[in-house]
């Protein structure tokens, strides 16, 4: 199973080049915002982790 948010992040970026692969953008698009935000949230806990 896919542990984190790193994990959970790679699985919503597979999703979406699969679905535009498909041919379904709209939720590949979807996919790859949420893919987006789960690194962005990852980064930012890392950095205050690393500081704290």
């Amino acid at each position: 199973m896919v542990n984190g948010l790193l994990g959970l992040a790679i699985l919503f970026f597979v999703l979406a080049i699969i679905f535009a692969l498909i041919g379904a953008r709209g939720i590949a698009g979807i996919s790859m915002s949420v893919a987006k935000w789960l690194v962005i949230i990852f980064i930012v806990l890392a950095i205050i982790s690393l500081l704290l």
